[in-house]
């Protein structure tokens, strides 16, 4: 049997928004966990204090912006404020300690702010929350008022 190129492609882009949708659960619930390590110290880690700066508010950006993205609830903004926070913790942590990501320990970081910065411009897939309760506009539907 020969697979040819089109129909692997055509089989891919069929997927594209499920696997998107992976995608987002996947980051959303490792930034969640990001962010409990810091509050509550679970998995692992030690617990911010209570309004200590950076620790404690970057751990609350992790969790509610990590659940949102998740469920896929505000997706794009939820993203964006986290793609942001991960920037600045890779700017203010970590590059005072060299300027390469893998030597100066922000390569998660960077890595959380790019996969949340893709998922600000493409939203939260198919099977998100904001696509269901049509906050997202999708392809072929109207939302417009206007006759």
């Amino acid at each position: 049997m020969t697979i040819r190129p089109h129909n692997l492609l055509t089989s891919l882009n069929r997927l594209t928004p499920a696997v998107l949708s992976l995608f987002r659960v996947v980051i959303g619930l490792l930034f969640v966990f990001h962010g409990t390590s810091k509050l509550f110290g679970w998995p692992t880690g030690p617990i911010a204090t209570v309004g200590s700066w950076p620790l404690f508010y970057a751990g609350v950006i992790e969790v509610v912006c990590g659940l949102l993205v998740t469920v896929g609830l505000f997706t794009r903004i939820a993203a964006f404020i986290a793609s942001g926070e991960m920037a600045v913790g890779f700017f203010v942590v970590h590059l005072p300690n060299g300027l390469m990501p893998l030597t100066n320990g922000g390569e998660m970081a960077v890595v959380y702010c790019f996969a949340l910065f893709l998922l600000f411009f493409t939203g939260g897939g198919a099977y998100a929350l904001d696509s269901r309760l049509l906050l997202t506009p999708r392809p072929g539907v109207s939302t417009s008022t206007e006759r």
